[in-house]
């Protein structure tokens, strides 16, 4: 990125709300000015998008789910919208990034902040790109009840809202109440009627939310088509020793070294092989096996 590009992606845009996309302005509480920055023209905050919110503190499940719809909704053409929270909101970005789409993401704090701040690095990836939103002008500090007003942005920046895993009293239940106050479609991944993450999300599906079991369930909404499946690509035989290990879960560095025998600098070589060809992902210092649809 160039010195003129890192600038420009640092700048603060200011959106009267007049200018607002239209999705946006029909809420019932549209934001009197929307804050941006980032390398992104605002005009995609007018482009077709998918809000994908959910736990913070979500399951190996929810976080692979959540980076999959992230990667294969945005190479399909959607703008991914989501709160660049830990768990589900982080991983939904950080897979339309893997797909080189275009991600939006809403504070809950002054648009100079990146919170939380252990996701600086992931919000100055998205500027590379999207933008990073909020109706919070500068130096304006995080709270608690800023979060549940910012969810009716990403609610009302996208068509559809898909809901990963939520437990009863999730703020991600809060986005699909605004979600469906404003109109908009709300997905729910099914989860396990014993598990804590999913009390809410199963609620929404007997309240009629539609359940999701594919990303084509909402390119369908959209008329929209997944993008083709890259071509197998050929692997060493040490990222294929990983690449194995991997198939059975997620796992850590330490444990991917046991398991293959193979040593810090070999290991590192074989990840950054797999991830390159997009059939290994990390996320907090963890590896998982990138889903492919069926």
């Amino acid at each position: 990125m160039s010195a003129a590009a890192a600038e420009s992606a640092r700048a603060v845009r200011r959106l009267r709300r007049s200018d607002l996309p239209e999705l946006l302005r029909q809420i019932h509480d549209p934001p009197r000015a929307l804050f941006l920055r980032g390398s992104a023209d605002a005009e995609i905050l007018g482009r077709p998008a998918v809000a994908i919110v959910g736990a913070r503190a979500c399951s190996p499940y929810g976080s692979q789910v959540a980076r999959m719809l992230g990667r294969e909704l945005a190479a399909a053409g959607l703008v991914v919208v989501s709160g660049l929270a830990r768990g589900v909101d982080g991983e939904a970005h950080r897979g339309a990034l893997e797909a080189g789409g275009l991600t939006v993401a809403v504070l809950g704090c002054g648009i100079d902040r990146d919170y939380p701040a252990a996701h600086a690095d992931l919000a100055r990836r998205i500027c590379e790109r999207g933008l990073v939103v909020s109706e919070y002008e500068p130096c304006v500090e995080p709270a608690p009840w800023r979060f549940p007003a910012r969810n009716r942005i990403i609610a009302g920046l996208a068509a559809a809202t898909v809901i990963v895993e939520a437990r009863e009293r999730s703020g991600a239940l809060i986005t699909a109440d605004f979600a469906l106050e404003d109109g908009r479609e709300v997905f729910a991944v099914p989860g396990e009627i014993t598990g804590t993450l999913a009390t809410g999300t199963n609620r929404l599906l007997r309240q009629g939310a539609t359940p999701l079991t594919s990303a084509d369930d909402v390119l369908d909404v959209f008329g929209l088509a997944a993008s083709p499946l890259p071509q197998a690509t050929a692997i060493s035989p040490r990222a294929a020793a990983v690449l194995a290990r991997l198939a059975d879960g997620v796992a850590g560095a330490d444990e991917l070294a046991r398991a293959t025998g193979l040593e810090p600098g070999p290991l590192a070589a074989a990840l950054a092989e797999l991830e390159l060809a997009g059939l290994v992902a990390e996320a907090e210092g963890r590896y998982r096996v990138v889903v492919r649809p069926g």
